[in-house]
């Protein structure tokens, strides 16, 4: 089932094509891994995808055109993203971060006011995100990687079901990353979820699919072998040809 489509999407920066007419699907049941090197375009598309950029093209979910719509009513269609540092509300335990992200319904008032009991929701996805013996800690003493888990926490109590995540392992250990992975897959099975990354380790270990970027465009897209089998991207990540020579392996 495919929950999001990008097709032709062109982001251009007075003259400078950031994106490059790039056809991208996400689908729910993957973990898919956008790869490619610093300023390949990969960031940029989430932002453009989230509403932050201007583009040309088309984003649709679900059938719906999201191209012109503002930041806040794509994310009320459930398209959720991470920053490459955690945005969490510090001076806020984790239930309460994850109580507020999930009360987009409630007035201000009732957001402020401490709450007796927590949502079934929020209870869950406490525990999915491997943080319910931390419900009464504030968020500002958490671990690094504790604040990234209670990040995308706050995106599924916030019923997203496009996950855009930008570099969720950086700064993290192993035993950390090994956790993220496991989580991407146990949310990937309800969920669409697309991961920007530059860890290959990370990106073999966890993807299920793989798109590179390269100068703002698809340069291959397909599973985890079908990639780091490619010439082309082999000459990107190795750096051992021109552009000419990339390109020219890519139309082979």
């Amino acid at each position: 089932m495919s929950a999001l489509t990008c097709t032709a999407v062109e982001v251009d920066f007075d003259g400078f094509k950031a994106v490059n007419g790039v056809d991208l699907t996400l689908e729910q049941g993957e973990v898919h891994f956008l790869i490619g090197p610093n300023g390949a375009g990969k960031t940029t598309l989430v932002d453009a995808i989230t509403g932050l950029t201007r583009y040309t093209g088309s984003v649709t979910k679900d059938g719906a055109e999201l191209r012109g719509r503002k930041v806040h009513h794509i994310a009320r269609k459930g398209i959720g993203r991470t920053f490459q540092t955690a945005t969490v509300f510090e001076s806020l335990t984790v239930s309460q971060n994850l109580d507020i992200a999930a009360g987009a319904g409630r007035t201000p008032w009732a957001l402020l006011r401490r709450r007796r009991h927590l949502s079934d929701n929020v209870t869950a996805v406490m525990e999915q995100i491997g943080l319910h013996t931390h419900a009464d800690t504030p968020a500002g003493i958490l671990a690094h990687g504790q604040k990234q888990w209670l990040e995308i926490g706050m995106l599924l109590v916030g019923d997203a079901d496009v996950l855009l995540l930008d570099e969720p392992i950086a700064g993290m250990g192993a035993d950390e990353r090994e956790t993220t992975g496991r989580l991407l897959h146990d949310i990937a099975a309800t969920r669409a979820v697309a991961v920007v990354e530059h860890d290959m380790d990370f990106m073999r270990a966890f993807a299920s699919r793989v798109t590179v970027l390269h100068a703002g465009a698809v340069l291959a897209s397909g599973t985890v072998d079908d990639v780091s089998a490619d010439p082309a991207v082999q000459a990107v990540y190795l750096g051992t040809t021109t552009e000419q020579e990339t390109a020219d392996a890519a139309r082979a």
